[in-house]
């Protein structure tokens, strides 16, 4: 060890030992630290809430909180952006080869989100939340996995009452008790069995040879996994024939056409509107087996009374449209997707929309052939 490493250990041990608090009250190094910085650094809450500051917060300042600090990475429906994560969604999902772990489907307490957005949010701009923001962010993420309604406040008062749904699934972690000591023994190294006996063969991969094989098979197994693999065939999908997509024509609302019209006569616009919908696709599902996630599913839109499909939990004033009489037509969905707050204002839908209207009729021609 060279002679600089050792001071430098030196000076190391020597600043540990003159900070210990005998070593402190002796030198005058240090002081007790007063009880509001000890508070200042006492943030964190526990699942029954003690912990919690004084505050509260509803859904709708929540959501509007919520897009301003922190829809970038988490999107404006808790449903995640890129590879940032996913705060909603995921019922059901947790017996799946691929689980989706949200607030609403995985997380046991509360507390957790609450903590940890007091603590860490916004990225890069920790700590700049007040209580009443936090508080209205964990209604509207709560609002988002459809666990409150849109008129929830939550507050230090009935934040212990939020019980999630994944809560009674978790239980102790016992394995130091019940299974440490099955493994801790120590491992024996030789002669640790009188015999060795091959008791199974992993015959698919030639792994274990029989007693009577000979060299002569084994290499020839050798050669053939060696030899290349033969090129994968290429299988070319029907739709391949088809003429290549020609930009869809640009149609102002105004002039909009009957779904039906459009796609019998124009299937490239119904192609064009294929596309646009993958930015609706995180929130709403179509096809045989759809569900309905952050957003309700969209099939048989067309022709369909607002906020009428079963088991969705609509915003009050997308009922209150729907039973004024709004139903989804041409005309109407190229409203709403212009806009979608200007029409149904404070409704659960964020989207800003979609400002060409190319894209909007071309959608609604595409969502004009999915049958309900």
């Amino acid at each position: 060890m060279s002679k600089s490493l050792n001071l430098t250990l030196g000076t190391a041990l020597v600043s540990v030992l003159l900070s210990a608090p005998a070593f402190a009250e002796k030198l005058g190094l240090g002081r007790v630290a007063m009880p509001e910085e000890v508070a200042a650094w006492d943030m964190d809450v526990r699942p029954d809430g003690q912990g919690l500051p004084v505050g509260s917060g509803d859904v709708l300042t929540g959501e509007e909180t919520f897009s301003a600090n922190c829809a970038v990475c988490h999107g404006e429906f808790a449903e995640g952006v890129d590879n940032w994560p996913k705060l909603a969604g995921g019922a059901g999902t947790l017996d799946q080869a691929d689980p989706l772990k949200t607030v609403g489907s995985f997380w046991p307490h509360l507390s957790t989100t609450f903590d940890y957005v007091n603590r860490s949010m916004p990225y890069g701009n920790a700590g700049t939340l007040t209580p009443d923001d936090v508080y209205a962010i964990t209604a509207y993420i709560l609002y988002s996995n459809d666990l409150v309604d849109e008129d929830f406040v939550l507050s230090n008062e009935n934040f212990a009452e939020v019980v999630l749904p994944n809560a009674g699934n978790f239980i102790v972690d016992d394995r130091k008790d019940t299974e440490y000591t099955k493994f801790s023994a120590a491992p024996c190294m030789e002669n640790c069995k009188d015999t060795v006996e091959v008791t199974m063969r992993a015959a698919v991969l030639d792994v274990t040879p029989n007693v009577e094989e000979t060299l002569a098979p084994v290499v020839e197994v050798k050669q053939i996994a060696e030899a290349p693999a033969a090129a994968p065939e290429v299988v070319v999908p029907a739709t391949a024939e088809a003429a290549p997509a020609a930009e869809a024509p640009a149609v102002e609302a105004a002039a909009v056409e009957a779904p039906s019209a459009m796609a019998a006569a124009d299937p490239t616009l119904i192609s064009a509107g294929e596309k646009v919908f993958k930015q609706c696709a995180a929130c709403h599902k179509i096809g045989d087996n759809a569900k309905n996630s952050t957003g309700p599913i969209l099939n048989g839109i067309i022709g369909r009374a607002a906020a009428t499909v079963e088991g969705f939990k609509y915003s009050k004033p997308m009922k209150t449209a729907g039973e004024d009489g709004l139903v989804w037509d041409a005309v109407s969905l190229d409203q709403y997707l212009t806009d979608p707050k200007a029409m149904i204002p404070r409704g659960k839908m964020s989207f800003g929309g979609l400002k060409k209207a190319e894209d909007r009729t071309a959608v609604i021609a595409y969502l004009s052939t999915i049958g309900g």
